[in-house]
């Protein structure tokens, strides 16, 4: 087994971390937080992230995906319109004011939804898709599952009270980061500030209403998510902030009021952006190494990496990262391009912090008889590298 450093690496000097374990600590008065880099996926701080909690409005982000993802495979369009039944006009909390009997396009609901947190737009969605939200239900559940939010349940479209209605930061993390990088054409409804809806009944003047993430108000580069509130949950928030080509993701709940929420939520962002960073170890398509050839067309085979390997890193207290490569050497041939014949391993500290496979470069035939035996002969004068 040939084990080789990659000298081009040694010049960094970085710490990294799986995901499952935070990079950082940091208190904060919220009972559940997590800040998650939407690259790498790293958790830069966590608390209490994998314990059950009620999402309260949060929660409506499940339901911005299934719309989403609808609209993205062409099963659904934004001029389509929906009925509103009385079960969505009484519905109570926060509204959009859609009026019964009315048909409300769906540029216009998921608006009332992102930016109004309208529960009678949620169910209007959610009997519009489904035929009734016990049923949209299902299929938050499904879709849930599908992209890995492995400790929810969704009892309703719109995040109402339910003993059963749960999930965890870490999922909502998980949900916000799909939502981003699956929906780019459609995320930016998330950073509009105010929209308009209905007249009222009173002074006859039409409803517009602000977006409730206090963050979108703060020069910090915040441009989505959701809040949240309900007496059991407290306050919280599902944010995201962007600056330069880093963006994080932050989900906090069980506050106790909307300035604690803004002021808890904007703390948590500064620090993570202020204290870490990413850097790329390797873009997709890179030659990671070379690998000795045993009776080929070839004596070196390009190792390749087919993704981008990216580290969050601590831009202080910084640690060394060991990069290694690692296969049978030398590899015999024949050796089809693409196929995985090397590991690539970053460890700190005899932790393994990523592992993914390299790959054969380039076709290798075996050589025939006679150039076997003189490879051979080769081989064992010189070694691999004089074939």
């Amino acid at each position: 087994m040939a084990v080789a450093a990659v000298a081009a690496l040694l010049s960094f000097v970085v710490v990294a971390a799986p995901a499952r374990a935070q990079l950082g600590q940091v208190e904060t008065a919220g009972r559940q937080m997590i800040v998650m880099d939407h690259d790498t996926g790293a958790v830069i701080y966590e608390k209490n992230a994998d314990d059950l909690m009620h999402p309260s409005s949060m929660s409506k982000l499940m339901t911005v995906y299934v719309v989403f993802r609808m609209l993205a495979e062409g099963k659904l369009h934004m001029d389509d319109a929906f009925p509103v039944s009385e079960k969505a006009w009484r519905m109570q909390g926060s509204k959009m004011f859609v009026h019964v009997g009315d048909r409300v396009k769906v540029a216009d609901l998921l608006r009332g939804v992102i930016v109004q947190s309208g529960n009678d737009a949620c169910i209007v969605l959610a009997e519009g898709i489904a035929g009734s939200e016990e049923a949209f239900a299902e299929l938050l559940n499904a879709e849930g599952r599908r992209i890995g939010l492995t400790h929810s349940t969704f009892r309703n479209a719109s995040g109402w009270p339910d003993p059963q209605h749960l999930t965890t930061a870490r999922d909502l993390a998980r949900l916000a980061r799909h939502l981003i990088g699956d929906f780019p054409q459609y995320y930016s409804l998330f950073a509009e500030k105010e929209f308009t809806y209905g007249i009222d009944v009173t002074s006859k003047k039409p409803i517009t209403q602000g977006n409730r993430n206090p963050l979108l108000y703060k020069d910090i580069g915040a441009d989505g998510l959701k809040t949240g509130h309900t007496e059991e949950a407290g306050y919280g928030l599902t944010a995201s902030a962007k600056r330069g080509n880093r963006r994080l993701i932050l989900v906090i709940n069980g506050l106790k009021s909307m300035n604690e929420r803004s002021r808890e939520s904007e703390r948590l962002l500064e620090l993570a952006f202020s204290q870490f960073d990413n850097i790329r170890l390797f873009s997709a398509g890179a030659k990671v190494d070379e690998a000795d050839v045993w009776l080929g067309s070839l004596a070196r085979l390009p190792l390749m990496i087919d993704r981008d390997l990216m580290m969050t890193v601590p831009r202080m207290n910084k640690g060394s990262v060991k990069v290694v490569v690692s296969y049978d050497n030398p590899i015999p041939a024949p050796i089809a391009k693409g196929t995985p014949v090397a590991t690539l391993k970053v460890t700190s500290e005899d932790r393994i912090l990523a592992e993914l496979p390299l790959t054969a470069g380039a076709d290798v035939q075996q050589l025939g008889f006679t150039g076997r035996i003189g490879a051979a002969i080769s081989y064992l004068l010189w070694g691999a590298g004089k074939q």
